[in-house]
């Protein structure tokens, strides 16, 4: 899977996403496969819309992978985002961190989330069951509107 860019708006396949081999230095590949819930804070949710300033959001991936590299002295890290309309129990994110040893790379992938869900302008509306929606923002937004 040759990614252009972190966000995708179509289904995101996981057999094709961790198919590429290992650097042969790594004994560690830790991943996070964040997968759309069927509630939040009491509402039954239907499905979530993801959207994004996708240049923004390739950029300020970038920057996070570098980071969370030198960070923890990791080998190689992989990010893709899927926008647009997504289903209870479709994939929404998906990270691999590969290194050296388990305890870089599992804090690594910690970080990783973290930090795009901190700083990455992107945006989810929540569609619940009653017929009500509610948008909530990154961070990031927020605190530029504040």
């Amino acid at each position: 899977m040759n990614l252009k860019g972190f966000i995708t708006s179509d289904p995101i396949p996981l057999g094709q996403f961790f198919k590429e081999k290992l650097d042969p230095s790594c004994g560690a590949l830790t991943s996070f496969v964040g997968v759309v819930r069927n509630h939040r804070e009491g509402h039954e949710v239907k499905k979530l819309y993801y959207d994004c300033y996708r240049s923004m959001v390739d950029q300020e991936i970038g920057r996070i992978i570098d980071e969370v590299k030198k960070e923890f002295g990791i080998n190689d890290i992989k990010v893709l985002h899927r926008v647009g309309w997504i289903k209870v129990g479709e994939v929404a994110v998906v990270i691999s961190v590969s290194a050296r040893h388990r305890g870089e790379a599992f804090s690594a992938c910690r970080a990783v989330i973290d930090r795009i869900k901190e700083r990455a302008p992107i945006w989810k509306k929540e569609v619940y069951a009653d017929g009500t929606s509610e948008w909530t923002s990154c961070a990031c937004f927020s605190e530029v509107t504040s």
